[in-house]
Formats: C-alpha cells, sequence, structure tokens
C-alpha cells in the first residue's frame, strides 16, 4: 500500500507545487530540535495522503533533510522511512488501519537488539489552512475533518492548500523507549496513542476550538445561571417583561462579542506583512519558544501585554499567528469600534469593552460571563492590564476588572490550567507619541475615526525595529495555591459572593504581571541613546563620548543582567548611533574637534517616551551613581541605607523586580563601577574617581538617569514637610496631586526639563500611594494625609541625591506657595 502511496505522491510533486504555499515551524529546525542527521531519521505523519507525503518531501528538500519517500536501513533491514496512524474516509464504506502499529513495534525491537542505534522519529504536523470550523457545522464534517476523503481534501487543496503549516516537532528518542519500556505491541500502541494526543494538540494549538455562531453564543449565555438572575433582576428593576430583557442582553452580546474569522485572518495576515514592511526594518521577536509548549500541553493562554501604541492590537496577533498558534481573542476599548475598523477588528478577534462598568450591572454580568465562556471553551485571550495606553512610556498603573474576571472564571471551575503570558512590546518609534505631549498638556483626546486612520497611513514611513519579548509565564493555579491555599474548597463559596481575599490576591497578580512585563524589557538604539543624552543638560554629547557609555550600559546588561529576559541590541554602539542618524532621532554637528551628536527640543521630550520604557534598568546603578557624585565619599552602609529607604518607592513606580539582597547588589554594581573606573574602592568605603578622568563624567551620565524621579519625590516631599509643619496639619490627595503637579510644571519651565512625566498625574498619584503603603504618611477617617515623622529622614535624603540649583528651586517653590496659600485661608 505504502509503495503505491509513494508513487501517487511522487507524481502530485509538480501539479501540487503552484496550489500548496507552506509556512515551517520552527525556523531552523536542525539546530532547535537538535537533529543528528548521523543517525536514521523516520517520519510520522497522522493522515495517510498522498498531497502530505508530497509536501513533506518537499519540506524534507528544502530542509536538506532526508528523503521521506526513500528507505532506511536499519541493522541489514530496508525499513519505511514514514508512518501514519490514519487513512483518510472513503467515499463510500469504512477505512481499513494502516501499518504504523507494525512499523512502531519493528523499530523497538530493533533498538532493543542494537543499543548502538538511536534512530530519531519526527512528528510532522500538516496543517491545510487554519480555520477552526465551527461547532455542529455540516462544512466541518465534510470539508474540515482531520482525515478527509479524496474529494474533500481535493478542496481543502484549492481553497486552503496556500495557507499551509508544517510543524516539525522534537523527535521520539526510540533508544531511549525501548530500553526503558521495551518493545511489545502495548508499548507501540503507547506510542501511537502518544502521537495521536500530540497531533490533536499541534492541531488546537494552531487553529484553536471550534467556533460558535452569533445564536450558539447568544443561547450559551442565557443558559447560565447568573444572566438568569440578572434578566430578572433587570426585569424588576426597570419593570418590563423577562423577553424584553432578554433582548437587551442580545443587544450587549452583539456589542461586545468577537465575531472570530480565518478567512479575516488570511487577508489580514497578507496585509500586516506589508505594512511591517513598509513601517519596520524588522521584528525582533524573543522567548516565544515557551508558548508553544503550554499550548500543546493543554493551557489555556491569556496574554497580558503592556500597551505603548494602537500598532499592539495588530502586532502581537501578527507575531503569535507566525508563530503558529492561533491568535487570540482581543479585549478593545469600544472607541475602536467604529466603521470600517470595527467590524474588520472584531472578524479578527475583537471584543470590545466599555471604559467603565459602573451603574450597569446587566452589562457588567453579560461581559463576565461572556469572558468566562470564552475560557471554559478553550479560546486564547488577550487584554491590556494597564487599560489604555502609555503616555509617558513607563507601565502604568494595572486596572484588575479584567484580572479579577479570570480569576473568577478559574474559581469557577475551568479544566485546564490557566497561565498568563506578559509580554513587552517596544518600538523605536511610536505614531502616536506626538499626540500623547499634547494630552499631557491638557489636550482632549482624539477620537478613533477612518479619517484618523486614513491620515495616520499617509505619514507611513519607516520606524525601526518593533521589538516583542514575552515575560515568564505566571501559572495561575499555581499563584492561588501560593496565596490561598484552600481555593479550589472555596470555590463553591465564591459562586455566592465574591471572596474577601479576592481583591488583596488580584492586586498582587497584577503587580507580578507589570513586573515580568519589565523583566523582558528589550533595549535598542533609540533608547540607549535617549538615556545617555537626556542626562546631559544641553541634549548635547561629542560622539566618542556617546559611544562610550552607550557601551558602559551594554556592559552593564551583560555582566550583571537585570533578568534574563532582558535583550540588547548585537551591534556596535557607532552602528546603533548610524542607525539613530538614519531614523533622524538624533542630529548630528561637525566641527574641528569632531562629531557631535546632539537632540532639538521637540526631539528631547519625545525621546523620553523611549528612555521611560527602559528606565528601570538602569534606576538603581542611577541611584548608586547619584549618591556617589553629591557626597564624593560613602560608606557601603551608608550606600544599603540609601537604597533602602528609596526602593519601595521605585518599585511602587517601576515595577522593579523584588530583591531581599540589598547588600549583595549593592557590592556588584559597585564591584562593576569600580571595574570600569568609575569610582574606587577601599577598606573606607566608596569614592568618585577625580573629576578629571573619563570615569567621573560617566559617573555623572549614569546619575543623570535617576534626576527626573527624583526631583519629582522631592517635590512631593518637600511640598508635604512644608505644608504639614506650617499652617496646615494635614492635606487631602487630590489637593497634593494638583499642588505637586503645578511646582513641578513650575520647575519645568525655570531649569528647561524635557520630561512630560512631571505633567503625569498618575505618576504623583502612584508616589503618594507608596508612601502611604510605607507609613510616610498617615490617612484620617475623612482621607486626610499626614505626614509622620519618618518622613523627615526620607525628605534629607532625597533631597541630598539632587543638584544644589534644582534642590534650592524647588525648596523657594514650595515656600512661595506655602506662603500664597496661607495667605489666601486668611
Amino acid at each position: 500500500m505504502l509503495l503505491r502511496l509513494k508513487w501517487f505522491a511522487s507524481l502530485l510533486k509538480w501539479p501540487l507545487r503552484p496550489l500548496v504555499r507552506f509556512k515551517v515551524l520552527p525556523d531552523d529546525p536542525i539546530t532547535e530540535l537538535q537533529l543528528d542527521r548521523s543517525q536514521p531519521i523516520f517520519y510520522i505523519c497522522h493522515t495517510e495522503s498522498a498531497s502530505d507525503l508530497a509536501t513533506l518531501r518537499r519540506v524534507c528538500q528544502q530542509l536538506e533533510l532526508p528523503d521521506p519517500l526513500q528507505p532506511v536501513t536499519c541493522a541489514g533491514q530496508k525499513l519505511d522511512r514514514i508512518l501514519f496512524l490514519e487513512r483518510p474516509h472513503q467515499l463510500i464504506g469504512g477505512r481499513s488501519k494502516t501499518t504504523a502499529l507494525q512499523q512502531g513495534q519493528q523499530l523497538l525491537q530493533l533498538h532493543s537488539q542494537q543499543p548502538e542505534l538511536n534512530a530519531q522519529l519526527i512528528p510532522a504536523a500538516i496543517l491545510w489552512g487554519r480555520a477552526p470550523g465551527k461547532e455542529n457545522s455540516i462544512k466541518w464534517l465534510i470539508g474540515e475533518a482531520h482525515s478527509p476523503n479524496w474529494l474533500a481534501k481535493l478542496l481543502i487543496i484549492l481553497i486552503s492548500g496556500r495557507h499551509t503549516m508544517i510543524r516539525l516537532s522534537k523527535p521520539v528518542a526510540l533508544q531511549q523507549m525501548a530500553t526503558q519500556f521495551g518493545h511489545g505491541p502495548l508499548i507501540a500502541r503507547k506510542l501511537l496513542r502518544m502521537s495521536r494526543i500530540h497531533f490533536y494538540r499541534q492541531r488546537l494549538a494552531a487553529t484553536g476550538p471550534r467556533l460558535m455562531n452569533r445564536n450558539q453564543l447568544h443561547h450559551a449565555l442565557l443558559a447560565r445561571s447568573a444572566l438568569k438572575k440578572a434578566i430578572a433582576d433587570e426585569a424588576k428593576t426597570h419593570s418590563i417583561t423577562k423577553a424584553a430583557a432578554r433582548q437587551r442582553v442580545r443587544k450587549l452580546v452583539l456589542e461586545i462579542a468577537a465575531d472570530y474569522r480565518e478567512s479575516t485572518l488570511r487577508v489580514g495576515d497578507r496585509v500586516l506583512s506589508w505594512l511591517w514592511n513598509k513601517l519596520y526594518h524588522g521584528l525582533s521577536i524573543n522567548h516565544s519558544k515557551q508558548l508553544q509548549e503550554l499550548a500543546q500541553k493543554g493551557h489555556e493562554i491569556v496574554y497580558v501585554p503592556c500597551h505603548r501604541s494602537h500598532m499592539d492590537y495588530l502586532l502581537l496577533s501578527y507575531v503569535i499567528y507566525h508563530q503558529g498558534l492561533v491568535p487570540p481573542h482581543i479585549a478593545a476599548g469600544i472607541n475602536l469600534n467604529f466603521w470600517p475598523a470595527g467590524p474588520i477588528f472584531r472578524r479578527g478577534g475583537a471584543f470590545f469593552i466599555r471604559r467603565s462598568f459602573s451603574g450597569n450591572k446587566l452589562y457588567s454580568t453579560v461581559f463576565r460571563e461572556y469572558l468566562s465562556l470564552l475560557f471554559s471553551k478553550g479560546y486564547a485571550v488577550k487584554y491590556y492590564p494597564e487599560g489604555g495606553r502609555s503616555r509617558t512610556g513607563r507601565l502604568l498603573t494595572p486596572k484588575t476588572g479584567m484580572l479579577a474576571m479570570t480569576v473568577q472564571a478559574l474559581l469557577r471551575g475551568i479544566d485546564r490550567p490557566i497561565t498568563l503570558v506578559p509580554v513587552y512590546l517596544g518600538y523605536e518609534h511610536v505614531m502616536e507619541v506626538d499626540t500623547y505631549l499634547k494630552e499631557l498638556k491638557g489636550s482632549a483626546k482624539q477620537k478613533e475615526s477612518a479619517f484618523g486612520v486614513f491620515k495616520a497611513m499617509r505619514k507611513l514611513r519607516n520606524y525601526g525595529f518593533g521589538y516583542i519579548n514575552f515575560g515568564e509565564p505566571i501559572a495561575l493555579n499555581s499563584f492561588m495555591t501560593e496565596r490561598v491555599p484552600d481555593w479550589k474548597r472555596l470555590r463553591d463559596e465564591s459562586e455566592a459572593h465574591k471572596p474577601a481575599w479576592l481583591g488583596t490576591v488580584v492586586d498582587e497578580l497584577a503587580t507580578t504581571i507589570m513586573v515580568h512585563i519589565n523583566q523582558a524589557a528589550a533595549l535598542n538604539s533609540i533608547n540607549l541613546i535617549a538615556l545617555v543624552l537626556l542626562a546631559t543638560r544641553h541634549k548635547a554629547l561629542a560622539r566618542p563620548e556617546l559611544e562610550q557609555q552607550i557601551q558602559l550600559y551594554l556592559d552593564l546588561q551583560q555582566q550583571l543582567p537585570y533578568h534574563s529576559r532582558v535583550t540588547s541590541p548585537e551591534q556596535t554602539p557607532s552602528q546603533l548611533v548610524e542607525h539613530a542618524l538614519k531614523l533622524e532621532k538624533i542630529t548630528q554637528s561637525h566641527d574641528h574637534f569632531g562629531d557631535i551628536i546632539e537632540l532639538d527640543l521637540q526631539q528631547s521630550i519625545l525621546l523620553s517616551y523611549y528612555r521611560n520604557n527602559v528606565i528601570h534598568l538602569f534606576m538603581m546603578p542611577a541611584i548608586l551613581a547619584s549618591a556617589l557624585l553629591r557626597q564624593r565619599h560613602l560608606t557601603k552602609v551608608q550606600l544599603i541605607a540609601t537604597v533602602q529607604q528609596l526602593f519601595p518607592l521605585l518599585a511602587a513606580e517601576l515595577y522593579l523586580q523584588p530583591t531581599s539582597l540589598p547588600e549583595q547588589m549593592i557590592d556588584q554594581l559597585l564591584d562593576f563601577m569600580a571595574k570600569h573606573q568609575l569610582v574606587e574602592l577601599s577598606d573606607e568605603g566608596v569614592q568618585t574617581v577625580s573629576q578629571q578622568q573619563s570615569g567621573y563624567r560617566m559617573l555623572g551620565l549614569l546619575a543623570g538617569i535617576s534626576t527626573d524621579t527624583l526631583q519629582r519625590y522631592a517635590i512631593v516631599l518637600n511640598l508635604l514637610q512644608s505644608s504639614c509643619t506650617q499652617s496646615f496639619q494635614q492635606i487631602s490627595r487630590a489637593t497634593l496631586e494638583q499642588q505637586s503637579q503645578a511646582l513641578a510644571a513650575r520647575l519645568l519651565t525655570l531649569h528647561g526639563i524635557t520630561a512630560p512625566e512631571y505633567l503625569d498625574k498618575q505618576l504623583f498619584a502612584t508616589l503618594i500611594r507608596a508612601l502611604r503603603q510605607q507609613n510616610y504618611l498617615q490617612a484620617s477617617e475623612d482621607g486626610q494625609l499626614a505626614p509622620s515623622a519618618q518622613i523627615k529622614v526620607l525628605t534629607t535624603t532625597v533631597n541630598s541625591l539632587l543638584h544644589a540649583d534644582v534642590l534650592q528651586s524647588i525648596q523657594a517653590l514650595v515656600r512661595t506657595h506655602i506662603s500664597h496659600d496661607t495667605e489666601s485661608k486668611k
């Protein structure tokens, strides 16, 4: 039978060539799968099909792997190189079994007899298109079955042949299996059963579960007890019939629910491939292998990326699709549901969410039940914990609503484990960055529209590289077990009412996600140059000094990496500068002393966004540098005390990875600084090198990374201390935030500071919240804030890290403000 199949497959070589276009995963199978071509190689496929075999043959020729049509000689025996698990359905009659069981048993027996033999059995999953099919669909039964008959297969090739995916998986070590389990029929059956499960999971990971149409979705939601109760409450509250309440539910479902279609993804894949080539030099994708492992193990994957740009919606789904995984259903703001983008996004998997649920119990119930249904059906989901796009480049304080719904879905009992996958998205140019500054200055947020889309398309140009780094996954089941050991037992209670511990656990989960996102940051030419130039007073530096400082930061991440998932560019500092010049992010002038790299005012403001993407990677070294520059000589005990005071505040704002060993961390950083001749170590302590040495200048640039952050801290702390020690004993949170931001805006003007985050109320709110958590502020019953005695020590520490002229300006501004405020209250 195989002989006839091979003959037919060889005949199909040329007829199939124009009809079949395939993508092979992984990109470099020989290296990534660690294939040993000196040992015999076999292939195992799901369906015994001439078209599958002919396509696999093309793949093997492309990869320079052995031809699956050619036999293998093992221990003097000629064996077929290909195994098939199933034969296709027949138009008439049943289907017979393949010879895979006999082949598998023979291979295991040979390995038992020949210990030196170590053949590799490579699973080859061949997916004709990525359509998941629909529940109760005749089309699925006829044309999309796993082992279709020859007529259905012909239709599949004609329709989906140019969207074929072939995934080669890690080979089965037959020698290890034979040694450990033997070679009997039961072991051979186990091998085939494992293969069937593997192919099933491969297909599910690539296509996702079958889809429901709108009517099925509506009926499935109406059948849920929580929604039945919500309908009854809606009818009673608004004095309407239950039929009218159900009609309201249907309208909400139509407003919220995605209308996922694989055909839209196909078209979108082509459009986005063109768009990325138009916009970017390339996409850098890192740490994605773990996604496939999670999908194959049957995990419910929830992607939780940071949010920099509207491009995020498209970019991440595109990358996931090209990793051979099903694109997720995406939570998108209702503001994106405008024609024609809304219907397109909806067919691409977007479901729409209102900005606020407050006051609409029916809407919140429908949305929660819809999200729970997605999880229970096994659809991958993506939502943005920050809720909106960051206007400053820093991570925003996460909104916990969607996370709480995810945890509640787990409590209601989902068979599969849920895994949250944090994703860092970075760009060398964000399309909306110009509008972000205007919004921080008080301009109204521009409403999305079709006109805005076409206007943006006119500005398409090369924006450098895009970066997609997958962070360390968070197993939600394990996370819950660590925080609430008996959470499984409490499932029934959570159905009746929200557990008291839910809010605390969700807040901790949200913080953990943001920490994991920052642990996967991507350094690139733009944010590295921004780190250096924005630390200078006049935003200009001789090119050799700029390149030297960039190399210092690259060395720091290489020798003392912030985290193993942080990625650094492979180019030299000179190449990075040339790249930034081509992107017109910096300008270069020349005099008889050499080249000068500088920023104009507008670029200085815009580049602060990209600096803020990665500022957390260098904040602790920058704090040490600031302390040493201001004091010139400190003991390690003093440095540790400074870090311990500031770390909780910085961690709350920058989502720094937790550390319980500040002394060890400081020792390592100081050793690095001494090695690069920035400081000098002695038994008495640490001191800066002389001002004539280049290391002193480098230390100053490193310290400049923390300047804007420390100045914001000084504004709040000095305002608190002054206002509460003069005429007022307490101050409201809102007043403190408002006054701090007003003083910051004044400081921007006085000192020519180009840091838009001074205008961001959220950063001041985050600092005030952190001060309360660390007991520097006490809150009264009416919400008024009063500083504790400890705040004087903290204020003194922060003040000691600032330039004298800036500190004097801050204190003068605070005194003037307090004086005016006192006069106005008299």
